[in-house]
C-alpha cells in the first residue's frame, strides 16, 4: 500500500511540475508582448507629440483632414 501512495504522489509532483513549467513558458511569453505593446505604444506617442507640435508650428490643418462643411 506505501508503494502505491508513493507512486500517486511522485504521478502528482509530476503533473504539477509540468503545470509549473506550462505556466512559466505563458507567463514569459506575455511579458515579451506586453514588452513590444508598450514599444509600440512609446513610439506611438512619440510621433503623436510630433504630429501635433508640427501642427501647433504650422497654424495649419492637417492635409488629410476634410473641412469643416463636409
Amino acid at each position: 500500500m506505501p508503494a502505491d501512495r508513493q507512486t500517486r504522489l511522485e504521478e502528482l509532483l509530476a503533473h504539477q511540475q509540468h503545470l509549473i513549467d506550462t505556466l512559466n513558458t505563458e507567463a514569459v511569453e506575455q511579458r515579451k508582448e506586453i514588452d513590444r505593446l508598450t514599444a509600440s505604444v512609446t513610439r506611438l506617442e512619440k510621433q503623436l507629440k510630433l504630429l501635433a507640435e508640427f501642427v501647433e508650428r504650422s497654424g495649419e490643418d492637417l492635409p488629410h483632414e476634410k473641412p469643416p462643411h463636409y
